[in-house]
């Protein structure tokens, strides 16, 4: 196709406003796109959209919870597209096959993976759209496409001077035919990759703007709240319902699976009503036991099962036998809640043969799979809206609060919000999982011959995948929900993904040891549990690195040149263990009252090493100062890195200062900030990130802060005390 640049203005000119170049992309996924008859598989797809008016969108694949996916995703196809990443206006992907993140299968944004998921397939829809938006102007020009370039949103003509616009190419654009591979901008032309950005949600942000979960309003809506009950599986009885239907405002009041759900005009009335009800619950069949019995019960499995190897290598029977000391510890953590500072919330509403749902979910097809489960609709008729979410951590990754809304949609048939009280939020979250777990090391002339980790407690596949097969295969029919599930477990590991819930970074033990024995003894007393920020690596970091400064202390050396010694050939490892130290200057002796303790770990494919420096002041831990090295291979946007490290320091420190769900007779005892308390701006230590350069591909940036920072701290307790903290949250008086 030829045209002459007189021709080619009159049809842009007479194009409509809504002519856009459309390319599919493999945008997150990191597969080809399409589908595939003998697999019966989506690969997933992005939508990339460019207006003859010069408006450029972006379908966000990997919600925003900010933890930088609007902005970081977004930098990718502006670096390639050559236009400034402001230029680009992201929005939130819908529920479709080819938004799924790839390596699970589902469409959810989770475990740290979305810039690196994302990495290459972006970059290339990128540069594919300007190549063609280049080939589309130089048959305009009848010129060499090789030798016009692209900068600010313009195709340039050879001669540097005539350029037009993307939005005057795009029908051109449209039908060009890219053969072959793109090849994509080498690291020395990157003008917004690895340099150091604001956000582009920040106005929004900051001015109001921007649509959370919460801030949903449409037309009649109604508010609903739910009463649920103080045990787990516990069961509605009888509640006074003609007493609290009677109330000003309250529109209905009814049994839903979970609970007694109020509906009124407003949220306070509903709040109002809900104080007036009263409920019996039938607890015959609740989760009745007392943490305390929970870790009994871990001990008892622990005693009478060694647990399935999850890594063996060597004769660890056999070094121990032989070593001439063993030293053996045990380590327990508590349940965490989330904290999520936007409660749960979401806003439905039922139309007869399709539901509207607007909630800050960080699966979306999970939600369609929970808003279906409630009604008389198939996922098809579910549309899933999801907003900006106010923190996720984990928690948003289970849709009961999809579920519930859904459910009174159904029941009232009009816009109904559904919100949580922080109390609720608080007493029926999913939690992190209790841990206990139990280190055996064989020392033998100084040196460790031997480790040994039993970690004991439970799955989380086994509560998350009721909606998480379902969301699989979405064609299903709802009486196979169930069944789906259990086949799910049943096939882990062979059909299914094997669930490294419980494990993750234990089985990666770094250190150099010739005979390594892991294993997991799998048991469950009944708790709700769900993902929560680093996930298996947050438990597993404080055993591991916390029995290493044991180990360290117990041989006489110190527990930084301990670890050095055991990591050749581990040169990410020790990259990051030696700038902590440095940046912390590790062979300076601290100020009286202080002690410094190390800790390093790698999480989600990141390697990451901190120093913390603390004390005890008036009865009360305080933390001075964290010195953290960081590789996360190729940063894209430096800033959002160290807000993410930053950010997952203060999480871990809130943990491991403060973090603790405890049961008695099966009911959470803790309510509200008064009694799980976050850590507050004036206690935030001092916090140095260290980013170390990389070519690697990126990896996850969201949760690797987390794990290291709390054995650094109770390491660094020690030091100071000289007495060993083997339990969290940790304590000034131990």
């Amino acid at each position: 196709m030829t045209m002459n640049r007189r021709d080619f203005l009159k049809v842009g000119a007479g194009a409509s406003g809504s002519l856009m170049l459309s390319l599919s992309l493999p945008g997150c996924s990191g597969m080809p796109t399409g589908y595939k008859e003998e697999t019966g598989e989506w690969k997933p797809d992005a939508w990339l959209e460019i207006t003859n008016t010069d408006e450029i969108h972006f379908t966000l694949a990997r919600v925003e919870m900010g933890q930088g996916t609007y902005t970081g995703l977004t930098t990718l196809i502006a670096e390639e597209l050559e236009v400034d990443p402001e230029a680009i206006t992201p929005r939130f992907a819908p529920v479709a096959p080819e938004y799924r993140n790839p390596l699970y299968k589902l469409q959810l944004t989770g475990g740290s993976t979305s810039i690196s998921t994302s990495w290459e397939p972006l970059r290339t829809a990128g540069a594919s759209a300007r190549q063609m938006l280049i080939l589309a102007a130089a048959r305009v020009w009848n010129v060499d496409g090789d030798k016009c370039t692209a900068r600010q949103g313009r195709v340039f003509h050879p001669n540097g001077l005539d350029s037009m616009r993307y939005g005057q190419l795009v029908e051109l654009a449209s039908k060009e035919i890219i053969r072959g591979d793109v090849a994509l901008k080498p690291a020395s032309e990157w003008k917004y990759i690895g340099k150091q950005r604001g956000r582009l949600d920040a106005r929004a942000k900051s001015t109001g703007t921007a649509v959370y979960g919460i801030d949903v309003e449409l037309p009649g809506m109604v508010y609903s709240v739910v009463s649920r009950p103080p045990q787990h599986g516990g069961r509605v009885k009888a509640f006074n319902e003609s007493e609290v239907r009677a109330m000003l405002g309250v529109l209905d009041v009814f049994e839903i699976e979970r609970g007694v759900a109020i509906v009124a005009d407003k949220y306070w009335r509903a709040r109002k009503a809900q104080n007036a009800l009263k409920v019996e619950w039938d607890n015959s069949d609740a989760f009745s036991l007392s943490t305390s019995e929970v870790f009994d019960s871990y001990r008892k499995a622990a005693d009478e099962d060694r647990g399935k190897s999850e890594r063996s290598e060597g004769d660890y029977e056999g070094a121990v036998k032989k070593a001439g000391r063993v030293f053996e510890a045990e380590y327990s953590q508590p349940y965490l809640a989330h904290s999520t500072l936007e409660p749960m919330n979401a806003t439905a509403w039922y139309k007869g043969d399709s539901i509207e749902v607007w909630a800050p979910t960080q699966a979306p097809d999970l939600g369609r799979i929970a808003a279906a489960r409630v009604t008389d609709l198939s996922p098809s008729d579910v549309t899933i809206h999801t907003t900006f979410l106010g923190g996720g951590f984990g928690r948003r990754l289970t849709q009961d609060f999809i579920e519930e809304a859904a459910a009174v949609a159904y029941r009232v048939k009009q816009p109904v919000k559904l919100i949580w009280s922080r109390e609720e939020d608080t007493q029926h979250d999913l939690y992190r999982p209790a841990m206990l777990h139990r280190m055996q090391a064989g020392i033998e002339a100084g040196e460790l011959s031997g480790w040994h980790h039993q970690i004991v407690g439970p799955q989380l596949l086994d509560w998350y995948v009721r909606n998480a097969a379902p969301a699989q295969y979405p064609w299903a029919p709802k009486f196979m929900y169930d069944t789906l599930g259990k086949v799910g477990l049943l096939a882990e590991g062979i059909a299914t993904p094997k669930d490294m819930s419980a494990i993750e970074g234990a089985i990666e033990y770094p250190y150099n040891v010739d005979n390594i024995d892991i294993r997991h003894t799998h048991t469950d007393p009944g708790v709700p549990v769900t993902f929560w920020r680093s996930v298996g690596y947050s438990h597993n970091g404080f055993a591991v690195e916390t029995f290493m400064d044991e180990l360290a202390h117990e041989v006489g050396e110190d527990p930084y040149r301990f670890r050095r010694n055991l990591l050749a050939g581990q040169p990410r490892h020790l990259e990051v263990l030696d700038r902590a130290v440095r940046l912390a200057d590790w062979d300076t002796p601290v100020a009286e009252g202080r002690g410094r303790g190390i800790a390093l770990f790698k999480s989600f494919g990141t390697f990451v090493a901190q120093v913390v420096e603390a004390g005890v002041e008036n009865g009360v831990i305080k933390v001075y100062r964290v010195t953290c090295a960081v590789d996360c291979g190729q940063v894209v946007n430096p800033r959002i890195v160290q807000d993410q490290i930053e950010g997952g320091i203060i999480f871990g420190l809130t943990a491991a200062l403060y973090g603790e769900i405890t049961f008695e007779g099966g009911r959470v005892q803790q309510s509200n900030f008064h009694d799980t308390q976050l850590m507050r701006q004036y206690e935030r230590p001092e916090v140095t990130v260290d980013i170390v350069p990389s070519t690697e591909g990126p990896t996850g940036v969201g949760e690797p802060g987390v794990p290291p920072v709390i054995p650094a701290l109770g390491n660094a307790l020690f030091a100071l005390t000289g007495k060993r903290q083997r339990t969290l949250p940790l304590k000034a008086d131990a």
